[in-house]
């Protein structure tokens, strides 16, 4: 089967659906503030852009301009060289200010009034430089700019730029065509025919009405394509903050996992993997925090669980709960690994070593090198989603789960700061861990497990 097979089937879409989101009077109201400021740098964005097309283009009518023959030989006067020149340096204006204050609406208003003004008055410039009847004018195929600039306005995610500079060209062009008609009452210049309209200054009203048309429907055309596309931005926008806080609730790669997922992530979806299942706690943080203030505990747990979670993630650790001044992670569960089993290791190593810094921070001052209990189990894990449609949970469920949790609370029993099983720790060798020191070997019995343990005493 080819990749293409297999690809899940896209649903269809009723009527109704696309009714909804693809009108344009279908509109986002009440978005949150952030999301508005996003789009809005994205509109100032696309306004440089903007007047960098507009630059360009102007740039090309003037090169144009002055390379086509001028059959008067220079005596009639022409406005062209004038309203090129004065619209290039509103464009430089318009984009120095676009560049460091950005354009409000009635700004840009203004720049399409300009677009269609300039755009007209050099149209309606060439019976006058070539000397012919104000109906030659209408043959000029110079029209064909007013899409340019209708195109240029959905470069920001405003229909409605797009559709006030359509209205502004077919408005332009309805009273150019009726200057021509009453520019001399005895001869409106009006025919039905059409090879006289094509081989002559004739003016045909439907042909002129066609242009009319045409322009008024790409407005609508784009507009539309523009509020849909708009409709996808503020999504896209919603879909990517809604990311960024996700990673601030879960950590990092569970976030990841669940937004970059092909398919909705459903109840009893998992898999199972071999892993290791890190606890760690503050030994007598319960009673201790029971005597302090609300404000004071939370600015302890989150010192705390700031100098340790890095340590986690920067070993291949993800976090798989907060459980007061607990923190469990898991190492390989949520993505197969090789190294398992030695980076749990060494992040235990480096957590151990982060506690003895703990006398240089404020709110951590008050703990001692045997403040922090962990330990570390490993094995097969079944890691998946659990809950149902409203609300689904990533855990990890097995054997190594509940063993790493009894291990972490015997440490008091020995005096131990931190513990494993002597079978992970050879799991670990095998994998390139290297101990900092003598690891000592006990056998013990766990609470609330049957049986003795061969544990590794990782730091006494």
């Amino acid at each position: 089967m080819n990749e293409v097979e297999k690809r899940p089937a896209v649903p269809g879409v009723g009527l109704t659906t696309i009714v909804k989101t693809a009108l344009p009077w279908e509109s986002h109201r009440n978005l949150p503030r952030r999301i508005i400021q996003s789009i809005e740098r994205q509109d100032q964005t696309s306004e440089v852009l903007a007047k960098l097309i507009q630059l360009a283009v102007v740039s090309i009518m003037a090169v144009l301009y002055l390379a086509s023959p001028k059959t008067d030989a220079g005596t009639a006067f022409s406005p062209v060289p004038y309203a090129l020149s004065i619209y290039i340096v509103l464009n430089i204006i318009g984009l120095i200010w676009a560049l460091r204050w950005g354009l409000k609406d009635w700004a840009v208003y203004g720049s399409i009034c300009i677009d269609m003004t300039l755009l007209m008055v050099l149209i309606w410039s060439f019976h006058i430089q070539y000397e012919q009847p104000a109906s030659f004018y209408l043959k000029a195929p110079t029209i064909l700019y007013a899409f340019i600039f209708i195109a240029i306005r959905a470069m920001r995610y405003q229909a409605r730029f797009v559709v006030a500079a359509g209205v502004l060209a077919s408005l332009g062009w309805t009273a150019m065509v009726i200057y021509v008609i009453r520019i001399d009452p005895e001869n409106t210049m009006i025919t039905r025919n059409y090879v006289e309209y094509l081989t002559s200054n004739s003016v045909l009203i439907g042909a002129e009405l066609d242009k009319i048309i045409t322009i008024l429907l790409v407005t609508a055309i784009l507009a539309l394509a523009l509020r849909r596309g708009y409709a996808l931005l503020v999504n896209a926008i919603r879909d990517q903050q809604a990311a960024q806080e996700l990673s601030r609730f879960f950590d990092a790669s569970v976030a990841s996992q669940i937004t970059t997922a092909d398919q909705s992530i459903a109840a009893g979806e998992g898999a199972t993997r071999e892993a290791a299942v890190l606890n760690i706690d503050i030994r007598g943080f319960t009673t201790m925090a029971s005597a302090m203030p609300a404000s004071e505990v939370m600015g302890i747990l989150t010192a705390y669980q700031g100098q340790l979670v890095p340590i986690i993630q920067q070993n291949g650790g993800t976090i798989d709960k907060f459980l007061g001044d607990g923190i469990m992670a898991t190492f390989g569960a949520l993505a197969p690994s090789e190294t398992y089993a030695a980076d749990s290791l060494r992040a235990v190593d480096e957590i151990m070593a982060n506690v003895l810094t703990w006398s240089e921070i404020p709110e951590l001052e008050r703990f001692t090198s045997h403040s922090i209990n962990a330990a570390v189990a490993g094995g097969p894990i079944s890691v998946g989603a659990v809950g149902d449609e409203k609300r689904l949970e990533f855990t990890v469920i097995g054997p190594a789960v509940n063993l790493s949790a009894k291990l972490e609370k015997h440490n008091k029993v020995p005096g131990t700061r931190a513990l494993t099983t002597a079978e992970l720790l050879d799991t670990a060798k095998e994998q390139g861990y290297v101990p900092e020191h003598e690891i000592e070997l006990v056998s013990s019995e766990v609470e609330g497990t049957s049986g003795a343990f061969q544990l590794a005493v990782l730091h006494a």
